[in-house]
């Protein structure tokens, strides 16, 4: 099946059930249970908790898996850039986490000269780095 035409437009990826739904009920959840907190009681006390739990769970359930895909979006640029450009990945660990995640849409032309761009400080916005790409190269992999 082919995928999608992505951009700078297109590239975010949203799971509607777990993005939109999911984090409404968690929220609504949450609300009660805080209002529900006073009068102060142990049966005040577990739904308050039992629903801050569920919230934390939500983001790291989340968060975990983004942090582990960021660093092998990291080595993966970190391997490109040595073959396209050595002479900047002497550099690389300059990128913050967040420009190198923007520079993996950049093509194989691209990536040396908007990395040059980058270590120069002409772009620091992970928002400018994408703008400034040519030619999208598309992740449909991301979590």
């Amino acid at each position: 099946m082919p995928q999608p035409q992505q951009d700078i437009k297109t590239h975010a990826r949203y799971v509607p059930p777990f993005h939109f739904v999911l984090a409404v009920l968690l929220v609504a959840n949450f609300v009660h249970a805080a209002r529900r907190l006073l009068p102060f009681s142990a049966e005040s006390l577990y739904p308050m908790s039992l629903a801050t739990a569920l919230l934390l769970m939500f983001w790291y359930i989340r968060a975990f898996p983004t942090t582990v895909q960021d660093r092998v979006i990291r080595l993966e640029e970190k391997l490109r850039l040595d073959r396209l450009a050595p002479e900047l990945s002497v550099g690389f660990d300059a990128f913050t986490p967040k420009q190198w995640t923007a520079l993996r849409f950049a093509n194989d032309a691209e990536l040396p000269g908007l990395a040059r761009e980058v270590l120069s400080g002409k772009l620091t916005k992970p928002a400018d780095i994408k703008q400034a790409i040519q030619h999208w190269r598309p992740d449909h992999l991301r979590a």
